[in-house]
């Protein structure tokens, strides 16, 4: 009974407990348990990795080095002035058409009456140049008959000549005579220098009306040819002033600055009462509805990328929730770093290449730009189908 009660005697082992595995065996099995699931999925992603490679990755390229852009509109004023009104800040939405900035138009205004003035002499100028040809065409008539009569004086002198001629040859011949006296000889010989020197005024007479209406003739042909052809609307120099005059309203429309493109107004740089110069960049609009997308992609991503094939966008401040379509525009003839204002110099020695980026040209859907606008430069990421899914 004293042997029943010590100490010393363990109870025996039973069935049961001998049946029952350690406790490490049991976390061995797990663990090989779980470490074969997990290789099963890692095959499975593996092969669903595969599978999306080649169906769908090796028909795509992906960059997320891509950024808004747009052709920006500078607006420049083409006339100076003093502004005296803007309508317009930053950030406001414009259409094209809408005034943006009103210049003083005193000067503008002066300028019209100048060549309104200047519109009006010209062709004052061009009628009484054409009331002329009438006036020069009469005195062309006029001087055919001061010929006429130049020439009619002068028969006259030569027929007082002749007779002259002859009384003093006749009264000559009877000096011998004692029929006629010397007196008469003489008096004879005075009338006939003095019938000569008629007959020499007649005919300068005759040259001179000769002269006259030859001057009358080219001045008449010299008016004609001021206004031949042409009438008092065809005449080049009323034609000159209403082309300043044109000009001069021109440049009073000009000094109303309007918005070239619809956008929205950035940088703008002009106040009211500053003076500017023609030419001077007064702000900036971007035209939201025209933004597309430049997409700096790796030069071995471009191997068969074309222009026209389609392409999904998807900017940052929508996330995967919008998804732009649009189509390559078109491929920059330089890469980022050839264009930069400090190109690099990769020829150091070190004999590292640099993996450069080109450019790619993204043209996106109107539509989806109206119902989901984007801004120049926001961040974007964009994938380019290269084959045919």
């Amino acid at each position: 009974m004293a042997d029943d009660a010590s100490p010393t005697t363990r109870p025996q082992p039973t069935a049961e407990t001998e049946a029952s595995p350690p406790p490490a065996d049991g976390k061995a099995k797990a663990r090989r348990k779980w470490l074969t699931r997990l290789f099963i999925l890692l095959v499975v992603a593996g092969g669903a990795a595969t599978a999306w490679y080649l169906l769908v990755g090796r028909g795509t390229v992906k960059t997320d080095n891509a950024y808004v852009a747009a052709e920006l509109a500078t607006v420049t004023p083409f006339v100076g002035g003093q502004v005296v009104e803007v309508n317009v800040s930053d950030t406001d939405r414009v259409t094209r058409g809408d005034v943006l900035v009103t210049l003083d138009d005193t000067d503008a205004r002066i300028a019209i009456s100048q060549a309104e003035a200047d519109l009006a002499l010209a062709q004052r100028h061009f009628t009484q140049t054409e009331a002329r040809n009438g006036a020069l065409s009469a005195q062309v008539q006029a001087r055919f008959a001061d010929i006429s009569q130049a020439r009619a004086s002068f028969t006259a002198a030569q027929a007082d000549l002749s007779k002259a001629t002859d009384e003093y040859e006749r009264r000559l011949a009877l000096k011998d005579s004692g029929a006629v006296s010397d007196e008469e000889v003489a008096t004879a010989e005075r009338a006939l220098e003095s019938a000569k020197a008629a007959v020499s005024r007649a005919s300068a007479a005759v040259q001179q009306a000769q002269a006259s209406q030859s001057a009358a003739e080219g001045d008449l042909s010299a008016n004609r040819a001021l206004i031949d052809g042409a009438d008092i609307e065809t005449d080049p120099a009323v034609m000159a002033a209403k082309a300043k005059l044109d000009a001069a309203k021109l440049d009073l429309e000009r000094t109303i600055v309007r918005a070239p493109v619809d956008g929205v107004i950035a940088q703008r740089r002009v106040q009211v009462g500053q003076r500017i110069a023609q030419g001077t960049p007064i702000m900036t609009i971007v035209p939201l509805s025209e933004v597309y997308v430049d997409a700096n992609f790796k030069e071995g991503q471009l191997k068969h990328v074309r222009v026209g094939m389609p392409a999904t966008v998807k900017a940052d401040i929508y996330g995967d929730d919008v998804v732009y379509h649009g189509r390559v525009a078109g491929l920059s003839g330089a890469t980022g770093s050839a264009m930069s204002l400090i190109p690099a110099q990769n020829a150091t020695g070190n004999w590292i290449k640099v993996v450069q980026r080109l450019p790619v040209r993204i043209a996106l859907d109107p539509n989806e730009l109206e119902a989901h606008p984007l801004r120049v430069g926001l961040s974007t990421e964009v994938e380019i189908e290269v084959e045919s899914k």
